[in-house]
């Protein structure tokens, strides 16, 4: 490889500057493409901000040419986890700039200690930065990764192999069997003290306990479930509160007893394309001006839990069929997002069917021995 190509760790503002500006370059004439929010970004590399500092490290570099950024990646570890993982990536099309990258990253992983590498993950929860694109590439949500279809041949050329598919998929509001929905749900509407609630930015600590109850125990017995605390719980809420719509954000309950939960956001990318992926002042000032001007059409559900005693007792179709309520009365919404469905989770893909959505895009985890 030429001797202008240099490898650089990410420390100074320059340089995280550099880092910025590489997916610029991949995407410049695909029209798809929406840029993440560089704060976002950022904060996942900021050890006062994420916990997973507390049980782990970060580390990222840029690949330049000539001195400017062609490449990027960013490797993670977990002290609790035999696997570190690899995310940010963005390269040009080239598999040698791509090898060059994620040697780079494997190797800072496999000398922590780590005998596997995952990717393409983030520093945080998988409901964002989260998948390599291998389906779709189009109409990219809020923190959902996109990439070119070029990158799927990199990492399996190198040796890496998927492991979790997850899929995501869109139904329009004009399709959905109303009639059929309400009929199922009219099971759970004999379970005696059943209530749906809509979330209140009035008392978020009272529905972050009450997510945290449903998720820990909904999700306890999945082979990948990873547990939350109430702070990280409240802390997601918080930074969700600028895209938070509170009729779309529902809660069940059996006897005032927290028992299953959808919850949706506005497809807030439609705003952040205004906004060219920074939110400092200016880039505020332009999101509050969008937000008041564009008609976002699109929800996005980001996660839809129900614990396992009440699973099949129709608490699932209740929230569904009382989503669908909320959104016919909104005449700009004409479909909504379903998001993060693994192919670990046969009985949600079931339900989804029922639903009749169609799928849109498709992420795979993937993974690598070292």
């Amino acid at each position: 490889m030429n001797e202008i190509i240099k490898l650089v760790k990410v420390v100074s503002r320059r340089q995280i500057a550099d880092f910025h500006k590489v997916p610029y370059k991949i995407y410049k004439n695909d029209e798809q493409w929406i840029p993440h929010i560089k704060q976002d970004i950022e904060q996942i590399f900021d050890p006062k901000k994420n916990l997973q500092f507390s049980k782990g490290d970060a580390a990222r570099w840029i690949l330049t040419k000539k001195n400017e950024p062609i490449g990027r990646i960013s490797a993670f570890v977990w002290e609790d986890r035999d696997y570190g993982g690899i995310g940010f990536f963005e390269c040009l099309d080239n598999v040698d700039y791509a090898k060059k990258l994620l040697d780079k990253a494997e190797n800072w992983i496999k000398d922590k200690g780590k005998t596997k590498v995952q990717g393409i993950v983030n520093f945080g929860e998988r409901d964002k930065f989260w998948g390599l694109m291998v389906k779709g590439f189009k109409r990219p949500s809020y923190q959902e990764n996109y990439n070119p279809p070029y990158y799927i041949p990199f990492f399996e050329k190198l040796g890496y192999k998927k492991i979790i598919e997850q899929n995501t998929s869109e139904l329009h509001i004009e399709n959905f069997d109303g009639d059929k929905f309400k009929k199922i749900a009219e099971k759970a509407y004999k379970i005696e003290g059943l209530e749906i609630k809509s979330f209140k930015k009035s008392a978020l600590d009272d529905f972050v306990q009450d997510f945290h109850k449903i998720y820990n125990d909904a999700w306890k017995e999945h082979k990948h479930y990873v547990p939350l605390s109430v702070k990280r719980v409240h802390s997601l809420f918080h930074a969700l509160k600028s895209i938070i719509r509170e009729d779309v954000l529902l809660f069940a309950y059996v006897n005032s007893i927290p028992v299953g939960f959808y919850l949706s956001v506005i497809d807030v990318n439609q705003i952040f394309k205004k906004v060219n992926g920074n939110l400092n002042l200016l880039g505020k000032l332009k999101f509050l001006w969008h937000k008041n001007k564009i008609h976002v059409d699109r929800i996005r559900g980001i996660i839809f839990g129900v614990v396992p005693e009440y699973q099949g007792k129709g608490i699932a179709y209740a929230l569904i069929y009382r989503q669908y309520e909320n959104l016919k009365r909104d005449p700009h919404i004409k479909s909504t997002e379903l998001a993060w469905v693994g192919d670990f989770n046969p009985r949600m893909l079931k339900l989804f069917q029922k639903l009749g959505v169609q799928n849109t895009k498709t992420h795979f985890t993937l993974q690598k021995q070292l």
